[in-house]
């Protein structure tokens, strides 16, 4: 597929707050519910690209929980895809968390997923390809070869 789009059409933002059933006895986020968040941002980030109703996660390549996200704290998801193979998208996703009464904003959680788009039977389809137009975006873009070999090694170690 010789189409093109910016990483920023994919951009997605999300906004959730830390409730209470949400924590764990020491009153932070359960990491459980965070990857749920990160896998239904990374599907619709990756649903925009492909302009399919459905993207399928494939691995979630990457999780690093940097802070806690605390009760009552509002977190702020953002995911944008970040490189593509023939019908597979790597979706980056970062994580925020903010104190509304103090303003502190920390970084909580990264994530890299693969995503495949498919067609409404679910096989996968083309995907078009993406091109960076910021910094950040230039530098995942750039690092996205060296992800993608990892993520072959990992497969080809299991086998």
């Amino acid at each position: 597929m010789s189409e093109q789009k910016p990483m920023s059409e994919s951009r997605t933002i999300q906004s959730k707050l830390v409730l209470p059933p949400d924590t764990n006895h020491i009153q932070s986020i359960f990491g459980g519910k965070v990857l749920s968040y990160i896998d239904e941002i990374a599907a619709i980030s990756a649903m925009k690209h492909a302009g399919t109703r459905a993207a399928i996660t494939a691995s979630i390549d990457s999780v690093d929980f940097v802070s806690p996200a605390l009760l009552g704290d509002v977190i702020e998801l953002e995911a944008i895809v970040t490189s593509v193979g023939r019908t597979s998208m790597e979706v980056f996703i970062s994580v925020h968390s903010k104190n509304l009464v103090t303003g502190e904003v920390r970084l909580t959680t990264e994530s890299f997923c693969t995503m495949v788009a498919v067609d409404d039977t679910n096989c996968p389809i083309p995907v078009a390809e993406v091109y960076p137009e910021t910094e950040l975006e230039k530098r995942h873009f750039e690092t996205a070869p060296a992800r993608r070999e990892l993520r072959k090694q990992r497969r080809l170690m299991k086998h």
